[in-house]
């Protein structure tokens, strides 16, 4: 087919005008091959009070908190950046560039060959296809409905948010926590083993070693999820007998946020590639352009030219002068928190006061920082008021940019050193409501309802008892306070447990107010006694 696809003769005598008019837009210099104009060049225009996002009414922030995704991971190299643009000037074949750069990644990293994904979770998905289905071109298209490989093995300790990438397949994830278990579980079904890379991974009875082990005796894949890892050469997973290992783009090498890297045995990375766009099959919703491919390829080769030990010293300085700004506040102390493996990786500072004595908690100082100008945002804070006084906030390094850590500084002295009137919050009078028993309880969500069940057991103003969903189950706990009432439930969905907060009021039979889900948005709820 070559370069054209599918394209036939008529397709493009069709497209032939539109094809000249977009030449006719297109600037001389470009084709001709020559440098661009001087004038096309990115260039920073915005400010901290007026930028792009404040036009739309949002308000950026300083990231002293790390690479979560909620607050846009990093802040991409000058490198990427210009990769990028450098990059939106040309069209490619997309089959072309793969190749380019799986052949560079492979020099760079020192592994077999490697691609690039549009985040850690789509290579986690692209490596599940491939180990399910190969380039099988039948299989890929019959995907999730029918699999010969539909079991993917999950050490019980690794379940985690993100293999969800395994599950979007339709794969069936079975859960071992023995070596023995792990073989007597290995059949014909079993496509691939998933670990996700951490402390625990390394000193489990069933750790990354034991698991590899048990994978090539078994001759089945295994792939180490090693996202917000460095990635070390040689390559500390796959130097052990991983068969394939992934990184986020948008983390530690700051490449473009909706980026990924799958690394190691050629055929399996080739066929995670063809399995997804530009490739009309199973993945195609994991499109990678050609800005992010090469955005993420130019911060992999900065990775092996920056000065890490530089970085950490640096890093470790910005958290000596935080301490240094803040340590006559009275009643305050420092700790320094390591890294324990290669993920996120650098020393951050855990601040300790007494907020009898400074009048802010630590959950108190981190909203009013957040609410403040300019915008910052540091590690959720401990302590609550009336009763649990002492506090801490925790200030990660790892993101932020020269003078950042200072902008931080200040503003942590300012709010400890007058933090205004902060009342205590007001308890409701009044012996408290009664509850126990049994609760049909509706979950009002943005779209949709759900049906659950309270089952409440009362002592005084205390509660216990059981929470039922629709499909997970947990235990809650809470108070009653006059007519007012806080239930707090941890619902065990694996690898990802879903964190209640039902609060609202009493009458009578009935119960109704707000639920706090955490990430998932808004909901409200109504329940009637049983």
């Amino acid at each position: 087919m070559g370069l054209f696809g599918k394209w036939s003769r008529r397709d493009l005598l069709q497209s032939s005008g539109a094809a000249a008019g977009a030449a006719a837009m297109v600037p001389v210099t470009a084709l001709a091959g020559t440098a661009p104009a001087a004038h096309d060049r990115v260039v920073h225009t915005g400010t901290a009070k007026d930028n792009l996002f404040t036009r739309i009414g949002v308000r950026p922030l300083i990231n002293g908190r790390g690479t979560y995704t909620i607050i846009s991971g990093s802040r991409s190299l000058p490198e990427v950046k210009q990769a990028m643009f450098e990059a939106s000037h040309y069209y490619v074949q997309m089959d072309e560039m793969e190749n380019g750069v799986g052949a560079e990644l492979a020099r760079l990293m020192g592994v077999e060959w490697g691609i690039i994904t549009n985040g850690a979770e789509a290579a986690i998905c692209q490596a599940t296809i491939a180990c399910i289905a190969g380039a099988d071109v039948e299989k890929c298209q019959v995907l999730p409905y029918i699999k010969a490989k539909d079991q993917v093995i999950i050490p019980k300790y690794s379940r985690n948010p993100y293999d969800m990438g395994v599950r979007m397949v339709g794969a069936e994830i079975v859960e071992v926590e023995t070596p023995d278990e792990t073989r007597a579980k290995i059949s014909n079904r079993t496509a691939m083993i998933y670990v996700m890379s951490g402390p625990r991974a390394e000193k489990d009875v069933l750790n990354i070693p034991t698991l590899i082990a048990i994978a090539k005796e078994k001759g089945v894949p295994i792939l180490v999820d090693a996202a917000a890892e460095e990635p070390l050469n040689p390559n500390p997973h796959l130097s052990r007998g991983a068969t394939l290992v992934c990184y986020s783009g948008g983390k530690c090498l700051r490449g473009p946020q909706s980026s990924g890297l799958l690394l190691g045995d050629k055929n399996l990375c080739q066929a995670a590639y063809f399995q997804a766009a530009p490739h009309h099959a199973y993945g195609r919703a994991l499109k990678c352009s050609k800005e992010e491919t090469m955005g993420l390829l130019a911060a992999v080769r900065q990775w092996y030219k920056r000065d890490h030990a530089a970085e950490q010293r640096m890093w470790l300085s910005w958290m000596q002068d935080i301490e240094k700004r803040l340590k006559p506040l009275p009643s305050t102390s420092f700790e320094y928190l390591e890294p324990e493996d290669l993920s996120n990786r650098a020393t951050r500072l855990r601040v300790k006061w007494d907020a009898n004595v400074l009048g802010i908690t630590g959950p108190e100082l981190v909203t009013k920082l957040d609410a403040g100008t300019p915008r910052i945002l540091i590690d959720a804070g401990s302590g609550r008021r009336p009763d649990q006084m002492a506090s801490s906030v925790v200030i990660m390094p790892y993101m932020l940019d020269p003078g950042e850590a200072h902008i931080i500084a200040e503003a942590m002295h300012a709010a400890l050193s007058n933090p205004g009137h902060i009342p205590n919050p007001v308890v409701p009078g009044g012996a408290p409501a009664t509850i126990n028993g049994d609760w049909a309880v509706t979950v009002s969500y943005l779209r949709g309802q759900g049906a659950q069940k309270f089952t409440i057991r009362q002592d005084g103003g205390e509660v216990t008892g059981q929470h039922d969903g629709e499909h997970y189950n947990g235990q809650l706990r809470g108070r009653v306070q006059g007519d007012e009432v806080e239930i707090r439930s941890v619902m065990e969905v694996p690898g990802n447990a879903v964190h209640w907060t039902f609060t609202g009021t009493v009458q009578g039979n009935s119960m109704s107010g707000n639920a706090d889900m955490g990430e998932y948005g808004p909901a409200s709820w109504t329940a009637t006694r049983v």
